[in-house]
């Protein structure tokens, strides 16, 4: 940790709330295809970007979780209440709407139980989900109608890893970062070093920082790279590749099948975001107000418009053809973030105000926390 932390220039702040925000809606559209909203045809012409998305997310988690624990959560204590506060904000009213909502859609005859097995034990998979353990080892499991949770899965353990690692000392930290990885399994490893190259790369720009002009080519180049990786077919090679040379077939690679396309993107990712700063991008000063309200929404976004969509496919007669179905179907989605987005990440304090309360039956001890 450095001994006078600097806080993050207001511009590149910005600059990745853009990133965040369009990394959203980048996940939005590349369901269009999959779920039928539009034809096969015309998903031919909607950007495939919804897994490098994702990556953007993981590197974006790593860099802004090592900037916070450097500025605002001095302790375990705070560092645990701040996380908790994020995720569960967002994540528990929406798998509890999911599994309400997939319910609701079996007993009035909409779809056949099988389809939605999880809403018929609710007792098992509610806690499944809501302590992110649907990617452990060999399960790979999301909650009924929130199929991009899944990202969930990998990105709240490595929360608790970092937390693991950067608060406790000496022989607890190893061994609880030790106990940590052998509980989450091969898959989880495999994704780590992007999300941790989000950490890396937060300490690495504090004391270097690239010319404008070489930082202005390095931009442009990372996302010139970025489609003509994509445009060539290489992230599908790629992940023929891992499948194929996996050594551990008793133990299905799954979610983190892409990992080779991975990263690369990774790399892609944090060449953007270095170079970025070199740029400076003083002009999104002029639109910093809107960029922030739009980008507090990202994670209800992220995960509401799959719930959307399911629901209006499955209950609404959707003619993927029609361009009123699909601009209808796009306001829904704008929509149900809002209304979400107001009672979850526009009203964390309710939730914060909770777990600082859990967080009161527990008291320090030598850097670590015991239950009262």
């Amino acid at each position: 940790m450095a001994t006078h932390p600097v806080p993050l220039a207001r511009p590149l702040s910005l600059y990745l709330d853009c990133c965040r925000l369009l990394a959203a809606v980048l996940v939005v559209i590349s369901h269009y295809g999959p779920y039928g909203v539009i034809t096969r045809g015309a998903a031919h012409w909607v950007p495939d970007l919804g897994r490098e998305a994702v990556i953007v997310f993981f590197v974006l988690s790593g860099f802004v979780i090592a900037y916070t624990t450097e500025h605002k959560n001095p302790s375990l204590r705070g560092y645990a209440i701040a996380r908790a506060t994020r995720i569960y904000s967002v994540a528990l009213p929406l798998v509890l709407l999911a599994f309400g909502a997939a319910l609701a859609l079996v007993w009035s005859g909409h779809i056949p139980a099988r389809q939605l097995y999880e809403a018929s034990k609710p007792w098992l998979y509610l806690p499944l989900h809501l302590l992110f353990m649907g990617e452990l080892w060999t399960i790979s499991e999301a909650p009924p109608l929130l199929g991009p949770y899944w990202s969930l899965g990998y990105e709240v353990w490595y929360y608790v890893l970092f937390g693991a690692l950067f608060y406790l000392r000496g022989a607890r930290s190893v061994v609880a970062a030790g106990s940590i990885l052998l509980f989450v399994g091969p898959k989880l490893w495999l994704l780590l070093p992007v999300w941790a190259s989000g950490v890396w790369l937060y300490h690495w720009q504090k004391a270097h920082v690239p010319a404008r002009r070489a930082a202005l080519a390095g931009w442009v180049a990372s996302l010139v790279l970025l489609v003509l990786f994509k445009l060539s077919g290489s992230d599908v090679f790629l992940r023929a590749l891992a499948r194929e040379h996996w050594p551990f077939p008793a133990v299905p690679l799954r979610s983190a099948d892409r990992v080779l396309a991975d990263y690369v993107v990774c790399v892609l990712v944090l060449l953007n975001f270095w170079c970025a700063k070199g740029v400076g991008f003083l002009g999104l000063l002029r639109v910093e107000r809107p960029v922030r309200v739009l980008a507090s929404y990202t994670f209800t976004l992220y995960l509401v418009h799959a719930l959307v969509m399911g629901l209006w496919l499955r209950l609404y007669r959707h003619d993927a053809q029609s361009v009123v179905d699909i601009a209808a179907l796009s306001v829904l989605i704008v929509a149900a973030t809002w209304v979400v987005g107001q009672l979850t990440e526009r009203r964390k304090h309710w939730f914060q105000v909770g777990f600082e309360r859990l967080a009161g039956w527990v008291r320090p001890v030598g850097g670590a926390s015991v239950v009262k």
